[in-house]
This record gives structure tokens, sequence and C-alpha cells, in this order.
């Protein structure tokens, strides 16, 4: 009996992030058995403070009351991709990193989705622009203003993301066993 009533009340909060060190953008949905509700989205403006160690210290402060103010059962994170600029990719992996050990603090399980991933799951189409991805989500989320800044919806794309994919994490590979046994002629 008890199955039964859990499954008729599948609701679930997920928490969207999408890190950045000048702007990180955040999204709330909650899934009520097939449908998707929008609850909140916004961004964090951190281009104000001069010292990086302080726009670290202020994501970790918001995601952590973002958590305790909308009580998600998952964070679904976009992961850094890959650009030229050290410095700029670093950066964004500390603010990555702070906003995962925010859900961390307060016991939120984190998935993690590739740009070109969350574009796919919302739009089809993997190199999507922001434009794409807020447009559709407009759409599938049901509201009509466009926000002034994009990291808004980029972060609601991660969380609808997750809950198109059920909560699986991106297989990543196999690990360093399975590639040198599939590339013998490449280990030194």
């Amino acid at each position: 009996m008890a199955k039964v009533e859990k499954n008729l009340k599948q609701e679930k909060i997920i928490l969207g992030v999408d890190p950045g060190t000048s702007i990180m953008g955040y999204g709330i949905i909650m899934i009520n058995g097939a449908t998707l509700n929008l609850i909140q989205y916004g961004v964090i403006h951190l281009s104000k403070y001069d010292d990086h160690s302080i726009k670290l210290s202020k994501i970790f402060e918001r995601v952590v009351q973002l958590i305790e103010e909308y009580l998600p059962d998952e964070m679904a994170i976009e992961a850094p991709f890959y650009g030229k600029n050290v410095q700029s990719m670093l950066k964004l992996g500390r603010a990555q990193g702070v906003a995962i050990a925010a859900a961390i603090s307060r016991q939120v399980p984190i998935i993690e989705y590739s740009p070109k991933k969350i574009k796919q799951s919302v739009t089809g189409n993997g190199n999507a622009s922001k434009e794409q991805v807020a447009a559709m989500l407009k759409r599938l989320l049901k509201f009509t203003e466009t926000p002034e800044f994009l990291d808004s919806t980029d972060a609601l794309g991660v969380a609808v993301c997750h809950y198109f994919q059920n909560g699986k994490q991106e297989k990543k590979g196999k690990g360093w066993g399975s590639f040198v046994k599939e590339n013998p002629g490449r280990i030194i």
C-alpha cells in the first residue's frame, strides 16, 4: 500500500545551477508526476566583487540560502566546458566546486551535465544558442518574460535536463583500465 501511495505522489524539486564568477544562474523546478512546474529562477550578481574569494563565499552563501528556502531533492549543475583561457577555466571550476560544496553541506545529491548534453536535452540540438534554450524553456515551463540574463534560463535548462535524464548521470567513460586495454599502442 505504501508503494502505491508513493507512486501517486512523485513530487520532486530540482535546483539547477549554471556556475559563473560574474553571474551565476539558478533555476528551481518541481516535478509532480509527469508535470513540470517552474518555481523560481534568477541570477546571483558577482561582478561587483573584486576579490575572487569573496565571490566564492557569496556563491556558497546564496546556494545554501536557495537550498534552505526551496528544499530541493537534488541539484543539477553544468560542468565547466573546455576553453582556451586556463585562468577562466580555473575560476569557473572553483565556482562550480563551491556550489557543489554548498549542496553537500546540506546533504543534497548532485548530478553534473555537460553544456552540450543540456542543450540537446532541452532543444534537441546540442549546439543550440542560449536564446534557443530560453525559448524552449518558456514553452515547456509556461512563462512569458525573457530574463535580462540568460544565465538564469541556462540554469533552468540544467534542471530540466536532469528531469529528462531521470537523474542518470552521463557516462564519461569506462575508466583507465578499459582505455589501456582498448588502446595498447598509445601507452608509453
